[in-house]
């Protein structure tokens, strides 16, 4: 079992920024990804950025402006995000998908004002 905690949403003024952090805790550790979904009001859950063994990916929307990191000693995710736009306010979830199911954090608001 793993849980996940969210911190560092908010308001913040368009073209700011925040960092969003996750870190993971428990038992089942065999991770193939960690990353950041987002869902805005009447919209689906999309994904904002992964990063697998290997890889990173960024949803089109936010590339050059956001930035996945990881560590993993830490076993934590973090989502620095640049040049914020009021497009960009919705709920953030931390995602981590180990060998045997995907997890999800409880979310964390971000709003962009005009």
């Amino acid at each position: 079992q793993v849980q996940l905690v969210e911190s560092g949403g908010g308001l913040v003024q368009a073209g700011g920024s925040l960092i969003l952090s996750c870190a993971a805790s428990g038992s089942d550790f065999s991770i193939i990804s960690m990353g950041w979904y987002r869902q805005a009001p009447g919209k689906q859950r999309e994904l904002v950025a992964i990063s697998s063994i290997g890889s990173t990916n960024y949803a089109d929307s936010v590339k050059g402006r956001f930035t996945i990191s990881r560590v993993n000693a830490q076993n934590t995710v973090r989502l620095q995000m640049n040049s914020l736009k009021p497009e960009d306010t919705a709920v953030y979830y931390c995602y981590l998908k180990t060998m045997w199911r995907p997890y999800w954090g409880q979310g964390t608001q971000v709003t962009v004002s005009s």
